[in-house]
């Protein structure tokens, strides 16, 4: 299955009391290039979830941007000191002995002093939070390659168009030729006996000056080699996967032999037909570059 480069996809689900949003989309790149966004405290996602892209699409400038919220759990955990709660009721201890007062301490009053408590934020765990992520991450993931795949449907079909019409193009280019150089064996012929007139007119030399004007002209081998290349576009767009270079090179040398075509052209009507077909080129060759 062809895909394109283009595609967006998102998912949203509440997993663990942690709600957590994945969207992503692609544009076409030359090769793959990945990056992924994750909230600051959970930095520790970012470099899984780039690996996970990139084991799973081949091509294409790919954005993916998470978003995690926390709904009911703590995010803060809260520890007593217990050494310095302790250096605390061991100094009310010693100042109710000094000053003879009464001594009634309780855990209220000390807790009440500085730095009794430590106050923590709570630690994630980041084992369970990656596998949700991921879980949410492969749902976004599914609706972003089904663009892509229905994307590269469409494309194939258009491609596929405009090689039928090359193909087309190319039966018109050489009935085309052949007629020509049947025309220039007319005229050769009757402009040598005419000048000879009297003299017995030599067949070879027809056939070398009719021989030589083939040689300019005839298109023969192009011709041949632009079916060769397109049957080659539709065995290599049937592979279905990481194909898009493979065709933009394949696409350079169906230009060419078109471009070879149109030099030896000096015929309105047979450059008209050329043009025509280079603007084909064009259009297939916007469709691949957007090929995965």
């Amino acid at each position: 299955m062809i895909n394109s480069m283009t595609g967006f996809g998102r998912a949203n689900e509440v997993i663990d009391e942690y709600d957590i949003s994945v969207e992503m989309r692609s544009v076409n790149h030359r090769y793959l290039e990945v990056s992924v966004r994750v909230p600051r405290s959970y930095s520790f996602l970012e470099e899984p979830l780039r690996q996970h892209l990139m084991s799973t699409i081949l091509r294409g400038k790919v954005e993916a941007s998470v978003q995690i919220w926390q709904l009911e759990k703590s995010d803060v955990v809260i520890e007593p000191n217990i050494n310095i709660a302790r250096g605390y009721a061991n100094a009310l201890s010693d100042i109710a002995q000094e000053l003879e007062l009464r001594y009634d301490p309780s855990v209220a009053t000390i807790s009440r002093f500085p730095d009794v408590f430590n106050i923590m934020a709570a630690k994630p765990d980041e084992e369970a939070i990656l596998n949700n992520t991921l879980s949410v991450l492969n749902k976004a993931l599914e609706s972003f390659s089904l663009m892509r795949r229905n994307e590269g449907q469409r494309m194939v079909e258009d491609i596929l168009t405009r090689l039928q019409f090359i193909e087309g193009s190319i039966e018109v280019i050489e009935q085309s030729v052949s007629q020509k150089l049947d025309v220039y064996r007319e005229k050769i012929t009757s402009r040598m006996i005419e000048i000879l007139k009297n003299t017995e007119l030599e067949e070879n030399r027809i056939l070398l000056e009719a021989a030589l004007f083939a040689d300019r002209y005839a298109v023969d081998e192009e011709t041949v080699r632009l079916r060769s290349h397109i049957e080659q576009f539709r065995d290599i767009m049937g592979i279905g996967e990481s194909i898009g270079r493979k065709l933009d090179f394949l696409l350079q040398e169906i230009n060419r032999e078109v471009n070879t075509i149109g030099s030896k052209s000096s015929d309105f009507g047979l450059t008209s037909t050329v043009v025509d077909l280079k603007a084909e080129i064009e259009k297939i060759r916007e469709q691949v570059q957007n090929i995965e």
